[in-house]
């Protein structure tokens, strides 16, 4: 007997008639557009909201006495909803929608008992959000200029586009599961437009000469075999920059980070006692990337980590000293072994590494905080199609679509993702449906992204944080991803059940680093980066844009995973049975986390942010 047939999806318009809503809007009433449907959709998620029938979704405000009432244009299995804009219940018909801070306003009042300090600081942040994505969308409304971030690359051929740098700054919107994805309080306008990613901005970096008697640092960076200590690298990266004073290192700081510093007694104390001097900003233009504070240089054989105490998404973007370690230490374990096993498996993935890093200590050898940078391999060429996913599924208000992408329903264009064009691209030139064309991207995506990063944890014990920014796809010629690669120092897990293993590779390994977890918290982690952030977003991109219908995808990785759990090769590991069993999965709640104040990279692992339950999707 056949299966009943599954309920159909709520989509109500996909894609508008005519032209995607942000780009019938201004810029300042597109982001607050954008800001509201975050918040919207943050709020679904967080209390598992059920799709509603009549295409009105209801949120109650019983601390302001009324509920919103907000139109459903598209209900996703896997989060990604659209919607359109929120009303109050019971408003006349010419009273104007909820906008982004009257929402994230009435959200604060609804928090348990008081809303204490950190309501007002996120309704504050909201609109500071808001109000930095009304210039980026405004910026690239414009025609973009020459030079790396724009339409050609700093060094090299004048004509080549340095196609990662271009992704990297393409992320406009940013999280569309976060309530404040662009906030970044503290930057002046100037500072906006010289140190964002979205404005293809670029500075000199701002540098300093550190005694030997204070300097940190460790490296495991190679040359034809030879040991290159970061000291070295750093001077190398300073190109025409300041010259060194004998004996001292180079250390490069952000310069609005040198700024913010000399309000510390740490830097002034070590100014003023000549173990740090001060060398000026001076060099060659850096690129800032999308985390905001990693920067890079076109032909540069390195990037740059930066600490900037900037409250950045969930955090303020400081190195920590046990990340610095942490890059370096895995660093030696993939040499030891490893990394040769792993690319014989999947040779066209591998881990972005961070192999040195520079650091300040006070005198009496306790780390001074914000003194501090990782170097980290750069392993692209300005020809290589690299992109983070984030950035590749993101919309692209107020650029060109491709033309004849059209939604599910073939009433007008789809979303402006590159995404979007990819898979209308690769449908003409094949002459296949789109939404086939869509399954066949996300099942390449599967074999050679999501299975290399499986294979860590069922081989070593090593999960990764593989959220969409931290995951970056490689494309070949035509469109289709062909590699993978993961970034970042901060997010790894090493399962505390395999730490005599680990430990045996590499021995010492976590003493200084901070990095084994237990293997409950690694399980709740791994399958919110990896699956709901990381595939769920995927998919949800494919659906919530019109290129493909979510069930086929979603029941494309059940196969998937089934295969890894009992197939003729099975991987291991716990996170495919976990994700295909389990019928409801733990999910970071990023508006609860910014209520609570929280910051992810303080406090241990498993108290860093505020997780909700959630439906599994694979299950529904």
């Amino acid at each position: 007997m056949s299966p009943p047939a599954p309920p159909p999806l709520l989509v109500l318009s996909v894609a508008p008639s005519a032209a995607d809503p942000l780009d019938r809007l201004g810029p300042y009433a597109a982001a607050q557009a954008e800001a509201t449907e975050n918040l919207i959709r943050c709020w679904a998620r967080e209390t598992d909201a059920p799709a509603p029938d009549d295409g009105l979704l209801r949120v109650p405000l019983p601390a302001s006495g009324t509920a919103l009432a907000v139109p459903v244009l598209y209900w996703s299995p896997t989060g990604r909803h659209r919607f359109g804009p929120p009303r109050l219940a019971g408003a006349p018909a010419s009273a104007p929608p909820v906008d982004a801070v009257t929402l994230a306003a009435l959200l604060v009042r609804e928090g348990a008992g008081t809303p204490g300090p950190d309501g007002p600081d996120l309704v504050a942040r909201v609109a500071d959000s808001v109000r930095r994505t009304a210039v980026f969308l405004r910026d690239r409304a414009e025609p973009p200029a020459d030079g790396p971030g724009g339409r050609h690359a700093a060094s090299g051929d004048p004509g080549a586009p340095d196609l990662f740098l271009a992704a990297e700054q393409a992320l406009l919107l940013g999280h569309p599961l976060h309530p404040t994805p662009k906030s970044r309080e503290g930057l002046t306008e100037a500072e906006t437009h010289r140190y964002s990613p979205e404005l293809r901005g670029s500075f000199p970096l701002h540098w300093l000469a550190v005694a030997p008697s204070v300097l940190a640092t460790d490296s495991a960076w190679t040359e034809r075999g030879r040991p290159l200590p970061a000291t070295e690298l750093t001077a190398r990266l300073a190109a025409d920059g300041p010259a060194l004073p004998d004996g001292h290192a180079l250390l490069p700081l952000h310069p609005w980070q040198f700024r913010a510093l000399l309000h510390r007694r740490d830097l002034t104390a070590l100014l003023d006692s000549g173990l740090v001097r001060d060398l000026g900003a001076r060099g060659p233009a850096w690129h800032p990337t999308s985390s905001v504070r990693t920067v890079h240089r076109t032909g540069a054989p390195a990037m740059l980590k930066l600490s900037l105490a900037l409250h950045i998404t969930n955090s303020r973007r400081e190195n920590l000293r046990k990340e610095l370690h942490r890059g370096v230490e895995v660093h030696r374990l993939l040499r030891r072994g490893l990394s040769r096993r792993w690319r014989a498996a999947h040779p066209d993935f591998d881990i972005v590494r961070d192999p040195a890093w520079l650091a300040v200590d006070r005198p009496d050898g306790t780390p001074a905080r914000g003194l501090d940078v990782v170097v980290r391999h750069n392993p692209f060429r300005p020809s290589d199609d690299v992109s983070c996913v984030a950035a590749l599924v993101a919309p692209r208000p107020h650029t060109r679509a491709t033309e004849g992408a059209t939604g599910q329903d073939g009433s007008g264009p789809a979303a402006r993702s590159r995404l979007a064009d990819l898979v209308t691209r690769l449908a003409g030139r094949t002459g296949r449906p789109r939404a086939a064309v869509a399954v066949e991207w996300f099942l390449r995506y599967l074999h050679h992204v999501v299975r290399p990063v499986l294979w860590l944890d069922a081989r070593a014990g090593i999960a990764l944080e593989a959220h969409q920014q931290n995951t970056l796809v490689l494309l070949d010629a035509d469109g289709w991803p062909s590699g993978g690669r993961y970034r970042d120092n901060q997010g790894y897990y090493f399962r505390e059940s395999r730490r005599t293993e680990l430990d045996a590779r590499l021995p010492g390994i976590g003493a200084h680093s901070d990095t084994f977890v237990a293997d409950n918290v690694t399980d709740e982690r791994f399958a919110y980066y990896l699956a709901v952030n990381n595939v769920f977003g995927l998919v949800g991109a494919f659906g919530s844009q019109g290129l493909a219908d979510e069930r086929p995808l979603l029941a494309a990785f059940r196969r998937f995973l089934s295969r890894l759990v009992s197939g003729p090769a099975p991987l291991g590991g716990p996170l495919p049975a976990y994700l295909l069993d389990s019928p409801s999965l733990r999910c970071k709640a990023n508006l609860l986390t910014r209520l609570h104040g929280l910051d992810e990279l303080v406090g241990p692992v498993d108290t860093q942010s505020v997780y909700v339950t959630i439906a599994n999707p694979l299950r529904a």
